[in-house]
Parts: structure tokens; C-alpha cells; sequence
């Protein structure tokens, strides 16, 4: 691991038990990144916190261990459960938020629930009326089981809100004051919020559901990660599939990410790239929930080394070693285009950023340049980075209508409650497996 990542902050220096420690060990991290730094002197003396901080900078490790430490400081027999509410803003934050607590709480005796739309309802609700400790999890589902009296926030002694910006972004923001509201006073809890950027709405939020909080902010320069070599090619539309091809057959690359803008172009990219004898996993909001976790396992795994993905994968998706970042289309937000570049150099990792721009999103591209406050080396395009002897792909079938002559159903029976979010179904954020907990 590149040392310039980390501060001479040793974890073990800090007031954390030895169980936790343990654990660090254990995992292999005894230095802490910037915003662990900043953020766990203020927290582990019981100071609310709002941090501003990219993904991939260790903030998971931040708000977890700072909930590790606040729930075996009170030992109090009389405690009920659950202690500690975690909300993030998609399932694959949850599932990888859940991972990370198991490997970093290890030697701890904590019980966890991992609470989120879409899968296994029966399960997770027996899994909350169990005795457990924290509650880790997407918002809309949890309020189903708190209404339905499975969960009771009345004790809950950390609250904790992963990636707030996109909270706002996917419409939970109603849900997250409901469930605020029904948890002990601030004053009488650890509240600790994390969000990409601490913007007007979010700092709101914060002064107004916690206690006084300190805001840390890591700003963009300090994490946008030096190590990643971003240049930009101007293809016309007919040359941007032989031109990915092309840089595919020169960089073969030992794990790639291809970033499009919509459904329909991750597959016709799927079907060019699987006649063309690539192996490709496709990840965008509709593919059910097993699938994606099957997909991501697969290409962590190495089983597939190309993945074509939507916005839906750019935000919290951990993968170690990814080399290379293609963004096929630009992105409309220029957020994004730090978060997708962010899939590669992990960590004091190198990682090398392409970017189209094209004819349809070229307009993305100054917006970009000005807000990562740097100019974008674009390439001449060579003859020889354009592939040629593409196969074409055979057509697909179109698609079957659910529509077969049956009168529309209007009326349904009343289900438990549902978050009015979309996001539990499909979403724009980075999906996936989140942050490594380091």
C-alpha cells in the first residue's frame, strides 16, 4: 500500500479497545487515511460528526468503528437492542457496509441485521426480531419493519447516515426524518454523517437531527487520487466502438470498467464486444439483485475481467486492482466523472482513465475539466487504436410486451409500507459494493 494515502496516525494510539484493535490488525490496517484522522478523535469522545469525504477514503472504517467503541463503552445490563441504526442509501452500500463490519468487529460481541428492499423479506424480519445490536441497512424497508413493530428505535444510542447526498438524491430524505424522529433526543446519541459533498441541504440536515456537529471536510484535492493517468480521445459516433475495441487490444487490461449513460448502449456494447470473443458482465439498475451480486462476484473473482456499467456501479464499488476506467460516454454530472474514475486507484494503487467525448456528450466535458480543476490530455486518434474486422453482432429479438390484450390492473391490495423511493429497486448510484473498510 502507497504510504501517501495514510497519516502517521496509528489506530493504535487512538482510544479504541483492544478487541478492536485486534481486529485492525488482524485486517492489516495500522495507519489511518485523512478523514479517519480527522474524524475519529472527534467521535470517539462522543462529538456528533458531519464529513465530507470521497468514496474509497476509508469513511466506512470511520463511522463503524466509532459505533464499535460508543456501544462497549456502555455495558449497562439494563440495554435493549437495537443500539445503532446505520442507513445507507442502496443495497450493495448496506451488503458491503454489513462486510466490512464483520471484518473490522470480529473479536467484538455484536449481533448485526442487514435490512434491504428488493430480497429476502421473511428472513430479514426475523432477523430483526432477533436480539441484535445494530441495524445496518436501506431506509424504505426498515420503516416497513418499524411500523409493522419488528424494530423499536427507542434505545438507539449511534445513528449513522452513509453518502447523505445521495439520500437526497433518491427522494429518502422523508424517510430518514421519520426515522430521526423517532429515535432518543441528539443530545442523547453519537449521530455521525457522511455525504461526497457537505452542500447546503445536507449541513441542514445535519444542525438539525444532531448534536452540535463538528463538519470535517477532506477536500476533492487531497483524495482525488495523483496515481490516476486521465486523458480523453474525440471519436466521431461510427468510431466509438472500434476505438474501445482498439484500446482493449493494446492495454489489455487486467480489469476494466466501461461507463455508458444508458441501458440500451451497455447492450449493444454487450453484444459488439461478446461477438468480438470478449467475456463481459453488464451492470445497470434493473438487474435483479442476485444477478448483480453474481456479477460483481465474477469479476472480483477474475472470471470476467470487463465490466459494462451504468451510473448505478460508480458509487461505493470496491473492487481491488482495477486498471483501467473507460468512460465510453461522458457523464452528465460532474460528480460522477470523479466517482467512476475513483473505481481505479485504490489505495496508493496506479490506474490509467480514458474518456470519449464524443458528439452526443461532448458539452460534459468543460464542466468536468473545471470542477477537478484540471485540463484533460485528449489524444490524436491513431489508425492503429481503431480496430478493424469488427464481427457485427447477430440482432437481438425484440423485446416481449407484458402487455397481452388485458385491460390494465389499477387496483391493487395495500402492501407494507414502501419507501416512495425509487432506489431499493433501481438507482443511479454506484451500486455496488462499497468502500474497502481502510
Amino acid at each position: 500500500m502507497n504510504n501517501t494515502h495514510l497519516t502517521k496516525t496509528r489506530f493504535s494510539n487512538l482510544e479504541l479497545s483492544n478487541s478492536i484493535i485486534k481486529s485492525l490488525k488482524q485486517a492489516g490496517f495500522i495507519e489511518c487515511t485523512p478523514i479517519q484522522d480527522k474524524t475519529l478523535p472527534l467521535s470517539l469522545r462522543g462529538k456528533d460528526v458531519a464529513g465530507q469525504a470521497q468514496t474509497g477514503t476509508g469513511k466506512t472504517a470511520a463511522f463503524l468503528l466509532a459505533t464499535f467503541q460508543r456501544l462497549i463503552n456502555d455495558e449497562s445490563e439494563k440495554i435493549k437492542n437495537p443500539r445503532a441504526l446505520i442507513l445507507a442509501p442502496t443495497r450493495e452500500l448496506a451488503i458491503q457496509i454489513h462486510k466490512d463490519a464483520l471484518l473490522l468487529g470480529k473479536h467484538l460481541n455484536l449481533k448485526y441485521a442487514l435490512i434491504y428492499g428488493g430480497t429476502d423479506y421473511k428472513k430479514q424480519l426475523d432477523s430483526v426480531k432477533g436480539n441484535v445490536d445494530i441495524i445496518i441497512g436501506t431506509p424504505g424497508r426498515i420503516i416497513d419493519f418499524h411500523r409493522q413493530n419488528a424494530i423499536n428505535l427507542n434505545n438507539i444510542q449511534v445513528s449513522v447516515m452513509d453518502e447523505a447526498d445521495r439520500m437526497f438524491d433518491l427522494g429518502f430524505i422523508k424517510d430518514i426524518r421519520f426515522l430521526l424522529r423517532r429515535m432518543p433526543p441528539a443530545e442523547k446519541r453519537l449521530n455521525l454523517l457522511f455525504s461526497a459533498t457537505l452542500s447546503y441541504k445536507v449541513t441542514e440536515l445535519a444542525y438539525e437531527h444532531m448534536n452540535n456537529p463538528v463538519l470535517v471536510k477532506i477536500e476533492t484535492e487531497e483524495v482525488t487520487a495523483k496515481a490516476i493517468t486521465q486523458s480523453a480521445f474525440c471519436p466521431s459516433n461510427e468510431q466509438k466502438i472500434p476505438l474501445l475495441i482498439g484500446l482493449l487490444q493494446k492495454h489489455q487490461p487486467q480489469r476494466c470498467i466501461v461507463f455508458v449513460n444508458t441501458k440500451r448502449c451497455a447492450e449493444r456494447l454487450e453484444d459488439y464486444l461478446t461477438a468480438n470473443d470478449y467475456k463481459v458482465a453488464v451492470l445497470s439498475g434493473d438487474v435483479p439483485q442476485d444477478k448483480r451480486q453474481r456479477l460483481l462476484n465474477d469479476f472480483q473473482e477474475n472470471r470476467v475481467k470487463l465490466m459494462i456499467a451504468t451510473d448505478v456501479a460508480a458509487r461505493g464499488l470496491h473492487i481491488p486492482a482495477v486498471s483501467h476506467i473507460i468512460n465510453y460516454d461522458l457523464p452528465q454530472d460532474v460528480e460522477d466523472y470523479v466517482h467512476r474514475i475513483g473505481r481505479t486507484a485504490r489505495f496508493g494503487a496506479s490506474g490509467i482513465a480514458f474518456s470519449f467525448i464524443c458528439e452526443e456528450y461532448a458539452y460534459s466535458m468543460p464542466d468536468i475539466e473545471d470542477y477537478i480543476g484540471e485540463k484533460i490530455v485528449v489524444n490524436t486518434i491513431s489508425e492503429e487504436e481503431l480496430a478493424t474486422d469488427l464481427k457485427q453482432p447477430a440482432k437481438r429479438p425484440p423485446r416481449k410486451s407484458n402487455y397481452q390484450g388485458k385491460k390494465p390492473h389499477t387496483s391493487a391490495a395495500k402492501k407494507p409500507y414502501k419507501s416512495q423511493s425509487k432506489a431499493e429497486v433501481t438507482t443511479k448510484t454506484p451500486a455496488s459494493i462499497s468502500e474497502s473498510p481502510q
